[in-house]
């Protein structure tokens, strides 16, 4: 019986066949495109949005004319260290990754701020009485860091082979080691000033997620030996050159592309041997429909949604007046406090309510790319993490944690434009209600993403595949979703069983 998702011979003579189609262009999706186009296969993107890019893309969104901002992601951790984008190699296509001195800092209200310099030992350094403890915790980490981000962005189902070397086998085990710590009630043990537990819990942050947990405690750590090894760039011009790049490549390989097209349904489809959805769970059950078993459905449609963001673009007439002068030096800012007052925030946020600080991440692009500014104006990139669903309007709240440590910021601030976490699914349909994760980040939920399915990405016997970052490894712009996804195709669907080369030379 010939599976639904192949076409009969007179659908396959059809013109608008093709081998695949891939549903949005975020960096999941256009790695799953770039993928199977590059093994030589014909493919289909399909976008609802206007523009490329998904959670990628910079725009003018006509807060200030030639001042562009990152819609979503700005600052690129993985952009240099995710196998997938290591493979592809950003740099040899012309995407300048800018890795400021500072990866990231924690402003403290009543004390010089934690910096997280790509030096370790200066950061050890500025770390007082705990000055040893981060260098031992980091030191051997960094120095095996390919291994720690192997570990880290796994399909969760294998142990990636080059993890099977001593060096790389007990650099996971110090890992998983320090997550027993640093992830339970024990973690402020290790550690006797307030500037090291805030530096470490600041990062954990990113993931969204109660904190002390095992989920964020690894997020924490990944994140933290990436700041001390290549740092965590920003790419010149925007989140878009990243983006860009890919949709290049896809092109090249003679990638056909449709924007402007929101598929709510498989009819909307061509027919293709395949179907690859960079979408939440539930759109792709929706999607799917009675193509995939109906528990399948249900489970896809339940998977639990996570707490949420909600974004606030700031145009600038100067650098932000940062109390510590430091902080200025740093990529990226973490504004919450101390790591109890960081904690709180967030157990709020989890019980549904809006902290009255609430956990603030920013970023000033023009640190590092003076690029951004036009006529003195520059562009400020900030987020709060709020209940899923928030209709509050973030700017006041955002703008306030800032001021708290960059006194005088209000003075600089000359247009800004918040969006409720409610609203953020109007510029990426995946964002709904602000879960920027695309459901739950713990522990188990990265493993049972969006199941327990020994193949997550498989959605049945229907050809289609699930690639968004509703399945391992995480979230984050590294294309691993959307390259694990389409490594199953080319095996399953098309008996590849070699994945192509990425490298601009293949």
């Amino acid at each position: 019986m010939v599976p639904a998702a192949v076409p009969s011979p007179a659908a396959a003579r059809r013109s608008d066949a093709v081998d695949a189609v891939v549903v949005g262009s975020g960096p999941n999706g256009l790695a799953a495109a770039v993928t199977l186009a590059r093994a030589g296969l014909e493919v289909e993107l399909i976008e609802g949005q206007d523009t490329l890019g998904g959670g990628s893309r910079t725009l003018e969104l006509g807060l200030a004319a030639g001042i562009s901002h990152d819609v979503c992601s700005a600052v690129h951790p993985m952009a240099l260290a995710s196998p997938f984008l290591r493979a592809f190699d950003l740099p040899a296509r012309g995407v300048e990754l800018l890795a400021p001195e500072a990866s990231y800092a924690q402003p403290l209200d009543d004390e010089p701020a934690a910096i997280a310099w790509r030096d370790l030992e200066r950061t050890a350094q500025g770390l007082g009485a705990d000055a040893r403890t981060w260098h031992a915790l980091f030191s051997p980490l960094v120095a095996q860091e390919d291994a720690i981000v192997d570990l880290s962005l796994g399909d969760k189902r294998s142990l990636p082979r080059e993890l099977l070397a001593p060096g790389p086998m007990a650099a996971a085990a110090r890992f998983a080691a320090a997550l027993a710590v640093h992830g339970t009630p024990a973690w402020s043990l290790p550690w006797r000033t307030e500037r090291a537990r805030a530096l470490l819990t600041g990062v954990g942050a990113h993931a969204i997620g109660p904190l002390p947990s095992l989920a964020t405690s690894g997020v924490a750590l990944m994140l933290a030996t990436l700041a001390h090894g290549g740092g965590w760039p920003i790419p010149r011009g925007g989140s878009q050159a990243i983006a860009d790049a890919l949709i290049a490549d896809l092109r090249a390989h003679g990638g056909r592309i449709r924007t402007g097209t929101t598929v709510t349904s498989r009819e909307q489809l061509p027919p293709a041997r395949a179907i690859l959805l960079d979408t939440t769970a539930q759109a792709a059950a929706q999607i799917l429909g009675t193509a995939v078993p109906s528990s399948l459905r249900r489970a896809l449609a339940r998977f639990p949604r996570g707490d949420a963001a909600a974004k606030v673009d700031f145009v600038l007439s100067g650098p932000v007046p940062w109390r510590d002068p430091e902080v200025a030096l740093a990529g990226t800012q973490h504004l919450g406090g101390t790591r109890a007052q960081m904690a709180q925030a967030e157990a709020e946020v989890a019980r549904g309510r809006m902290p009255q600080r609430p956990m603030v991440l920013a970023s000033d692009p023009a640190t590092v790319d003076p690029g951004r500014q036009r006529e003195g104006l520059r562009p400020l990139w900030a987020y709060a993490h709020v209940p899923y669903g928030s209709t509050q309007d973030p700017t006041e709240a955002v703008t306030a944690q800032i001021e708290r440590f960059a006194p005088g910021f209000r003075d600089v601030v000359v247009a800004a434009r918040g969006i409720p976490a409610a609203q953020m699914s109007r510029h990426d349909a995946n964002l709904v209600g602000g879960d920027i994760s695309l459901g739950r980040i713990s522990l188990p939920r990265l493993v049972a993403r969006p199941t327990a399915s020994p193949d997550p990405y498989r959605l049945g016997d229907s050809g289609a595949y699930l690639c968004s970052s509703a399945v391992p490894p995480a979230p984050g712009v590294h294309g691993m979703n959307g390259w694990h996804a389409a490594r199953r195709v080319l095996r399953q669907r098309f008996g590849i069983r070699r994945a192509p080369r990425l490298g601009p030379g293949a």
